[in-house]
């Protein structure tokens, strides 16, 4: 039954400002490609090959405040090493909030920041196996 159904997330997709800028925000601040629409990456690579693990795909009443209210997204990226991720960012200027109230044992911990325009990224790091 491999035919006619969703394997994963096959793409992300922004609007911005300055694409090029954008892009270049997230591969220099978080570490992963990520290119302008139409452009490889400056390595010439086109995709990021994710790391396989758990997605969550969930939608949120019009009200939430899970994120900002201005805001129809929020990215949710899965990474290893939090506390280490955190330091890197925080060093390079990037505001991070944690809140303990966010972390749960059973699904794991998180921190927010906020890209280069203004969109709310969630970092999760998932409990060990």
């Amino acid at each position: 039954m491999d035919e006619g159904r969703v394997l994963g997330i096959g793409g992300v997709f922004l609007r911005a400002q300055d694409p090029a800028a954008l892009a270049a925000w997230y591969r220099d601040t978080l570490g992963f490609t990520v290119t302008a629409a139409g452009e490889a990456a400056p390595d010439g690579a086109w995709f990021w090959r994710a790391e396989g693990g758990d997605t969550v795909y969930s939608i949120f009443p019009q009200g939430s405040d899970y994120f900002a209210a201005d805001r129809q997204v929020m990215i949710n990226l899965r990474v290893a090493g939090l506390d280490a991720l955190i330091a890197r960012l925080q060093g390079a200027g990037v505001a991070v909030e944690t809140r303990a109230e966010w972390d749960h044992p059973e699904v794991g911990r998180f921190a927010r920041i906020q890209d280069a325009e203004g969109n709310p990224v969630e970092l999760w790091e998932p409990p060990a196996d």
